[in-house]
């Protein structure tokens, strides 16, 4: 209802500015993050510590993550969550590209900070099952409430998680 209110001139630039966004924003070949460029600033910045890999769902909880400023690695993003109900299996997801990042980039932990759902357990349990033999897999701590998305989460809640992080068994 707002924008229907606003000039048309107006709604022209918003307009033009989201088609420009569209066609500029890609994805990182690297970990999947948004980016105007081939790799996004995370990747690029040399001051994270290139050994560890958080993983997680979509850039909104990447982003959420970030906003604590207490994680220093790197990042690698699904695209989504295993839910067989939805009809989303592990090869419509960028699992492949983690295991051979992982198998590359001398990782030597991958943390996992996926929702915890039915649908983040499984994936999480997925990945640990494929990523254990090679590098040592934590999840994040269950700070979070059951059922609650990442992207909601405050910086204070969030910290904790990470910090509270274990092994996965």
């Amino acid at each position: 209802m707002h924008l229907l209110r606003q000039p048309k001139e107006k709604i022209q630039v918003f307009s033009n500015a989201l088609l420009n966004a569209k066609s500029k924003v890609g994805q990182c070949k690297r970990c999947f993050h948004l980016t105007a460029g081939e790799e996004c600033e995370i990747c690029l910045n040399q001051q994270r510590d290139p050994s560890v890999i958080c993983v997680v769902a979509d850039s909104r909880d990447l982003i959420a993550l970030e906003r604590t400023r207490e994680y220093k690695g790197l990042y690698h993003i699904l695209g989504g969550l295993i839910s067989p109900m939805d009809g989303i299996g592990p090869d419509l997801l960028n699992i492949s590209h983690l295991v051979n990042r992982v198998d590359r980039e001398n990782t030597k932990e991958v943390i996992l900070a996926l929702t915890p759902s039915v649908e983040g357990d499984t994936t999480s349990l997925y990945l640990s099952r494929l990523l254990k033999v090679f590098v040592k897999v934590t999840r994040i701590a269950y700070g979070l409430p059951v059922g609650s998305e990442l992207e909601y989460a405050d910086e204070v809640t969030l910290s904790r998680a990470i910090e509270g992080r274990r092994e996965v068994e």
